[in-house]
């Protein structure tokens, strides 16, 4: 069976962003259940999910009262768009958000994920402007080595010109800045708060430069994913925010992993102390239980909208999916009645800990991140930082440490977009005997991978 299985996925099934003919001769690896912090393949193998599958599954695997919402909503109103039309659980899920967001962000936009609500948002940003007086506002400016998703615009925004490449010309008016990460900060990397100063600045000078009349919108991820989980320095969202009030620039918080108690809080920008004025989420809202986004937009944003014959020319079929928004909406519940941001707060200083261990290692420059994510930056040179070759990335990440770690029952993401990194982002549920299995399992491989260098 399994083995027809995997045939019939190399045959039909085509993965996302995976090299295909890596499995012109090997199986297809196929996860049939999960359970917990744990996910098991076709062949009875149990792996710990230290991924979340894609920083999504907050609450953990086989949450049968999800599984249930979903199958009483499909039976009672299976779909209905909101062009024009409301259902009840997309209203009752859009005043949730309204209440978890900060300040005045109180209008909900669905999209069906993340890629599309950043889409959303530039679109937003744009029309707002025109529809304000200010024709000329449609530039974006976001950061080096971040990834923003893969629709025309959105992968426009992303910083990562590998991804881009292929896809050329893209949507102009898309510009960078420099990112946040201090373990290779060009300057001040020895005090955080000058340094996060000079990255903010950063992004005034680029407005600057574009000319302010032309810049719509700033897009930032509390933490950055790709490259490795970068928090924000001291400082640096309340500087940003000083800086796109003076500039007439929207603020767009792009929280489609960081929300939802990935970081101990509904939204990040709160752990941060910025509010912004639109938020982008997507992801754990559901904990993956059914595929929904959303755009959560300030009122003064909105307002123009809200006028005359003003429309916002936009939207997708499966927004605000009436079956999602019903599993979002228990998964909200379940994030309350279990406590799962309190959890999140009171535990990422042992995640941090253990993971810290890994400091021993020669391969291990730097542990980073926030709540329960976390990247470990690979190194060759402990003490000049020298980072591997793309011929060694090529060999250690995907050849050696990627696969490794899966086989040693850890599934888990190496990436080389930026420097090489291991990737962790556990279901929310975890807790320290999670951490010490992820501890052990990197601990083992890595020590493997050095002696092959």
């Amino acid at each position: 069976m399994s083995a027809d299985l995997s045939k019939s996925a190399y045959d039909h099934l085509w993965m996302h962003f995976t090299r295909m003919s890596s499995y012109e001769n090997a199986p297809v690896p196929t996860i049939v259940r999960g359970e917990g912090t744990y996910i098991y393949d076709s062949n009875g193998r149990k792996y710990l999910d230290g991924l979340a599958g894609l920083f999504v599954v907050q609450a953990g695997h086989g949450r049968q009262e999800l599984a249930e919402v979903a199958a009483k909503q499909a039976s009672e109103l299976a779909f209905f768009p909101i062009w024009s039309y409301a259902h009840p659980k997309a209203v009752e899920l859009a005043e949730r958000l309204a209440e978890y967001a900060p300040g005045d962000l109180n209008k909900v936009f669905f999209t069906t994920g993340g890629g599309e609500a950043v889409e959303t948002a530039w679109k937003l940003a744009k029309q707002y402007h025109k529809l304000t007086g200010n024709h000329t506002k449609y530039k974006v400016i976001s950061r080096a080595v971040a990834y923003h998703g893969t629709p025309q615009g959105a992968l426009s925004i992303t910083g990562l010109p590998a991804l881009k490449a292929p896809f050329e010309p893209l949507v102009p008016g898309a510009h960078k800045v420099p990112n946040t990460n201090i373990y290779r900060a060009p300057i001040h990397g020895d005090d955080p708060e000058a340094f996060g100063r000079w990255a903010a600045d950063q992004i005034e000078q680029e407005i600057l430069f574009e000319g302010p009349e032309t810049v719509a919108a700033v897009f930032l991820e509390p933490v950055q994913n790709a490259g490795g989980c970068f928090p924000p320095p001291p400082g640096y969202f309340q500087r940003v925010r000083e800086i796109c009030d003076q500039y007439d620039v929207l603020l767009v918080s792009d929280e489609v992993i960081c929300a939802f108690g990935r970081l101990g809080t509904m939204f990040a920008c709160d752990k941060f102390g910025y509010v912004p004025d639109i938020i982008t989420c997507a992801k754990g809202m559901t904990s993956g239980y059914s595929p929904i986004g959303a755009a959560i937009v300030s009122d003064r944003i909105a307002e123009p909208f809200y006028k005359q014959d003003n429309t916002f020319l936009h939207g997708y079929t499966f927004g605000g999916h009436p079956v999602s928004a019903a599993v979002a909406l228990a998964n909200l519940d379940l994030f309350e009645r279990e406590g799962l941001n309190k959890h999140v707060l009171d535990n990422e200083s042992a995640f941090l800990g253990t993971l810290g261990k890994l400091h021993d290692l020669p391969i291990v420059g730097d542990v980073r991140g926030n709540g329960f994510f976390y990247g470990i930056e690979l190194v060759k040179d402990k003490a000049t930082k020298e980072t591997f070759s793309d011929e060694e990335c090529e060999r250690l990440l995907y050849g050696f440490v990627s696969k490794k770690l899966f086989e040693n029952g850890l599934y888990c993401r190496a990436d080389d977009r930026g420097d090489p990194v291991i990737q962790l982002s556990p279901p929310l549920i975890s807790d320290q005997s999670t951490f010490d299995e992820i501890e052990q399992i990197i601990r083992g491989v890595l020590t493997e991978a050095w002696t092959k260098l």
